[in-house]
């Protein structure tokens, strides 16, 4: 990869929660019939980003499916391909360059079910700096968040003709929106659903009430045509050898989409089921991100968790720009279990592709109270 100059921030990052191991409801009972026990490794700690899993559980939508199932709760310091591929874990959630990284080292992971459509990848400016367009941030401080967290933004910057390396001062961004609020930086990453919300829960200075989307750009990377694959499904390649085990993956990706489905009417309720495990930001965030979480996963044509290569193709192709990987990827997703999960529920009369999805209205509450 190519020597970046970067500019550092100095602002500390804060443990975001305590890393609990394990989160189950699902168990067998002595006179019930035997649950088959597997494990969820998650990408992040508790939150509504990961409200479908966890409904699952409370609703016992797995122990329906005939599992038993423990969600191991992720964190900064947690690789969800690591745990999955030293067999702490059977499946896994993780973004596909990510997991194309580690196929690149010949690591034997493939995707089974691509839960997120589309990328909730953001660029973020103030109004008040008029740079309204991608072409007007040369010359600018480009907050952006590394280890692989840029290059969304930088195929951006790349497609509206500018060079990262040249055109913008590439500043590495803590995972919150300080440096933007202090005008640190022109420009800032920020996810829909988490650090845009956390501007949007802060007192604007200047009116002492709280920032609006009036007072931002809001650049999103899906509609750019640079977004990446977020939040996948994935396994190693050798569990799948197992029929018993193509079985269970199947009834675990039935069961997941059951529960984003219900998540996506029941906005509130999925709320409260991630609080009752104990997340770091409050209601009114976790609210805001519950909404922002539906609209990433619905609508979704092919049926959800179900892999549109033309999503992928893009992925790869800019994973392969950036440096992620150095030869073009093949075999990194199989589609048939997500395909025979989603026709289970058709037959169920479930809304696999989100044909009747709403998005609900959130009013950001300050501090994410």
């Amino acid at each position: 990869m190519r020597k970046r100059k970067w500019v550092i921030l100095a602002a500390g990052v804060a443990v975001i929660a305590s890393l609990a191991t394990t989160v189950s409801f699902a168990t067998a009972s002595s006179s019930g019939p035997k649950l088959t026990k597997v494990t969820l490794q998650s990408k992040w700690v508790v939150q509504t980003q990961f409200a479908g899993y966890y409904a699952a559980l409370t609703k016992g939508f797995y122990k329906q499916a005939g599992l038993d199932v423990n969600i191991k709760v992720g964190g900064p310091d947690i690789s969800p391909e690591q745990v999955v591929l030293g067999g702490q874990a059977q499946f896994g959630i993780d973004w596909m360059p990510s997991l194309l990284s580690f196929r690149d080292k010949n690591q034997n992971l493939v995707n089974i079910g691509q839960v997120f459509a589309r990328s909730g990848t953001t660029e973020v400016t103030f109004k008040s700096s008029g740079i309204n367009t991608f072409k007007k941030m040369k010359g600018k401080k480009f907050g952006v968040w590394i280890l692989g967290n840029e290059f969304e933004q930088e195929a951006a910057l790349v497609k509206n003709g500018l060079d990262p390396q040249k055109d913008v001062t590439l500043v590495q961004q803590q995972f919150n929106m300080d440096a933007f609020l202090s005008h640190e930086i022109d420009a800032a990453s920020a996810m829909t659903y988490n650090e845009l919300a956390q501007v949007l829960e802060t007192k604007n200075p200047a009116t002492g009430k709280l920032y609006t989307l009036k007072d931002l750009y809001v650049f999103k990377m899906s509609a750019l045509g640079t977004g990446m694959l977020q939040d996948g499904v994935f396994v190693k390649g050798d569990y799948l050898k197992d029929k018993a085990n193509q079985a269970t993956a199947v009834k675990f990706l039935q069961a997941s989409f059951k529960g984003w489905i219900y998540c996506s009417s029941h906005v509130k309720e999925c709320t409260s089921i991630a609080l009752a495990q104990g997340t770091a930001l409050g209601r009114g965030h976790q609210t805001w991100e519950m909404n922002e979480i539906n609209k990433l996963i619905w609508p979704n044509k092919l049926g959800i968790g179900i892999m549109n290569p033309a999503a992928f193709k893009l992925t790869s192709s800019i994973a392969q720009k950036y440096g992620i990987i150095k030869k073009a990827p093949s075999g990194a997703y199989v589609t048939k279990y997500a395909k025979a999960a989603v026709a289970n529920l058709k037959k169920q009369g479930a809304d696999v592709t989100g044909k009747s999805f709403k998005p609900v209205v959130v009013k950001p509450t300050l501090g994410g109270k």
